[in-house]
């Protein structure tokens, strides 16, 4: 469904900053995104893996973005070295139109562990750099969250897991905060989605004593 006419139409781009380029978990999200976010933008998408780029070259494509998405594995607690490379890079940018007032979102995918850190750290980068974080606009997805919930024989206790259907709350927030900046004006306030949140079983003792 496309945006309505009345509706600014924002162009955001995808940045796939994971090693496995576009044939990893990370371009997969990115993937889904992209069909997300192409309903009501105009969508780019730039793989840094196996690019031979420069950042100067690079640099027409991020200046003509409204918003971001960026997207990252895990790799010993950290993101990877390509995305390593390019926050190197685009440091004297930093406070710059380039980035200033933009917003960014955030998806990181993991094996078990680390992707949350990784999350922080870089959207705390892209604060410094400029942006702004829309809410519930950071995403980790593991794969042990993804069987957790395929394999569970009680399905509610992985509704406080990130899952993939979280990513439509990631994608239509940048999309809002995105809007603000084309229109200029705050007069028709966003309208933020949040994903679900476990608000009675968040503090039940889970662990037995005895195992």
């Amino acid at each position: 469904m496309a945006a309505p006419p009345d509706r600014p139409r924002p162009r955001l781009l995808l940045l796939n900053a994971s090693l496995a380029g576009d044939a990893g978990n990370t371009a997969v999200l990115l993937a889904r995104a992209r069909r997300l976010l192409a309903r009501s933008s105009t969508v780019d998408v730039l793989t840094l893996a196996g690019n031979s780029a420069s950042f100067a070259e690079l640099r027409p494509r991020l200046s003509a973005a409204h918003g971001f998405l960026i997207g990252t594995g895990t790799h010993w607690d950290s993101w990877s070295s390509v995305l390593q490379e390019f926050l190197e890079d685009a440091t004297p940018a930093e406070g710059t139109a380039l980035w200033l007032g933009k917003p960014a979102a955030c998806v990181v995918s993991e094996h078990s562990t680390g992707g949350k850190g990784v999350l922080s750290r870089l959207q705390g980068v892209l604060v410094t750099l400029g942006c702004i974080l829309p809410p519930m606009s950071g995403l980790v997805l593991s794969r042990a969250a993804v069987l957790a919930a395929r394999h569970t024989p009680d399905p509610a206790a992985a509704r406080d897991f990130w899952c993939t259907d979280d990513l439509r709350i990631v994608c239509h927030n940048l999309t809002q905060a995105a809007r603000i900046g084309i229109s200029g004006t705050t007069a028709r306030a966003p309208r933020w989605r949040a994903w679900p949140v476990d608000r009675t079983d968040f503090a039940a003792r889970w662990l037995d004593a005895a195992g």
